[in-house]
């Protein structure tokens, strides 16, 4: 094809094509195919089959020579396969077809025997060849991989078509979460399904979406966290508890932040922080060098070791040596100055704010960025997690603890509350700080609180932002990398 062709005349090309095919009266689309391996097989065993007849099937991805013999590339989930369509060697409609009216894009089904060119490349010599389905627009002419970033994640199909990379990183996506959900099963965790669809959106400080049931004339929201329901779970007496979970924040888009996201939370009963960092370590040395190879990791240049134990320190200490601020004793006159030295817009002035949530803010933008980690970040102040125990020998903090890697939040764990009547305080707090203007506040969830009530055992729960650890692991630039529909704005072609 010319490449001063334009879009629309390689679609009508293609439109033309696929009208001679049915004249023959071939069809275009048909239901089956008697595929017997895949081409990564048939290379494998290449010496075993060279004398016997194969099917393979896939997408013819290029095309040489012309005549006689055409030489093309099929290409399949697993790898990519020559193939020789020689004149002489099929009947004739079959040729033709191959010749004038099949392409690049095109999936066929083909037959054949194994022979090795005089290039020593492993070809099928094809016998018979079936038109499976005919692409009736063209690929990108880049073959190795779409260029333009907004159209990777808005065409997510053709960046994996044209992209053998990208196929690879979504397969580590996915052996990295049957890792992790291995490692908890194997630790006895048992695996739940809990409502994405809630009348009340809890188990995190965030915005939720908001929908409307039409039957029940209902509001709900989509889930900020899986957290309250899988603590009613530990309510309802199971002592382990895990759920890989989508979930929905209607909240700014960054290279560390998607509306819709990928969470692994899980519930221990009789367990506390303090278990749970040792198990986050373990966890983490089984899962990640089932993608990385090892412990070591490279990211943007840069080098991580998720070698254990990982370094604590505490969130006061460090803000205290940072920031000169006291975490025990917050004056919102200093921390509001404070944050206008380091040049921080908090919204309406910070006046919607609590103390604790400006330090944090400041803490965001000054500290962690500098963080290299991985780190444990411990004993946050009370207000920050309305969900969370306060320690036994300070009330004013929480028994929790963050993994901050490269600067970024990757996972959050704490001791739950777990006294009905405390909480239902600390909802109040939250619902105080709805009121003027903090639209992610926790919001007073009613039928958790009576949960609640009938006893939940000393539990510690664990949170992690799956995309964001992956966009580390797989030294990807930003979490749409590691996402593969990721939400944009919808616009016109």
């Amino acid at each position: 094809m010319s490449n001063n062709q334009t879009l629309k005349q390689l679609i009508d090309d293609r439109a033309k094509k696929l009208s001679l095919i049915k004249e023959r009266s071939i069809n275009p689309y048909p239901s089956s195919t008697r595929k017997t391996l895949n081409n990564a097989s048939a290379k494998e065993r290449f010496s075993k089959l060279a004398d016997q007849k194969i099917f393979l099937a896939g997408r013819i991805t290029g095309r040489r020579g012309h005549g006689g013999l055409i030489f093309a590339d099929l290409e399949d989930e697993s790898d990519k396969i020559q193939l020789a369509v020689k004149k002489d060697n099929l009947a004739l409609k079959e040729f033709e077809l191959f010749r004038d009216l099949i392409e690049r894009g095109d999936f066929v089904e083909v037959s054949g025997k194994l022979f090795l060119t005089k290039a020593k490349e492993k070809t099928l010599e094809v016998s018979k060849i079936k038109l499976l389905a005919k692409a009736t627009r063209p690929l990108p002419e880049k073959w190795a991989g779409l260029k333009n970033e907004e159209l990777k994640y808005r065409k997510r199909y053709l960046d994996l078509v044209t992209s053998r990379e990208s196929r690879e990183k979504f397969k580590k996506r996915s052996l990295f979460i049957k890792s992790l959900r291995d490692f908890l099963l194997r630790h006895d965790f048992i695996e739940f399904e809990t409502p994405i669809l809630q009348p009340v959106a809890g188990g995190a400080t965030a915005k939720p979406f908001k929908t409307l049931h039409n039957a029940l004339n209902q509001e709900y929201f989509l889930r900020i966290a899986p957290e309250l329901y899988l603590k009613r779970l530990i309510v309802g007496g199971f002592e382990k508890v895990f759920e890989i979970a989508r979930t929905f924040r209607n909240e700014g888009i960054s290279p560390q932040h998607n509306p819709d996201f990928t969470m692994l939370e899980f519930y221990w009963a009789y367990s506390d922080y303090e278990q749970l960092m040792k198990f986050t370590e373990e966890m983490l040395k089984e899962t990640v060098p089932q993608i990385c190879g090892s412990l070591k990791v490279t990211y943007q240049n840069k080098k991580f070791d998720f070698t254990p134990p990982f370094p604590r320190v505490y969130f006061s200490d460090l803000i205290k040596k940072e920031l000169g601020v006291k975490t025990d004793s917050l004056d919102r006159k200093a921390l509001l100055a404070l944050a206008k030295k380091h040049e921080l817009e908090l919204e309406d002035g910070g006046k919607k704010l609590s103390e604790s949530k400006i330090l944090d803010e400041i803490y965001k933008k000054t500290i962690r960025p500098k963080i290299k980690g991985p780190i444990f970040l411990l004993d946050y102040p009370k207000s920050l997690i309305p969900l969370a125990k306060t320690k036994e020998n300070d009330s004013s903090k929480i028994a929790t603890f963050q993994l901050v890697v490269n600067g970024w939040e990757i996972v959050k764990a704490y001791n739950e509350l777990n006294d009905p009547n405390e909480q239902r305080d600390r909802f109040g707090e939250q619902e105080a700080a709805r009121k003027k203007g903090d639209d992610e506040a926790h919001s007073i969830d009613e039928d958790y609180l009576e949960a609640l009530s009938y006893g939940m055992p000393p539990t510690a729960g664990w949170g992690m932002g799956i995309d964001r650890l992956l966009v580390l692991l797989l030294d990807q630039k930003n979490v749409r990398d590691v996402i593969l529909f990721p939400l944009r704005k919808t616009k016109k072609e």
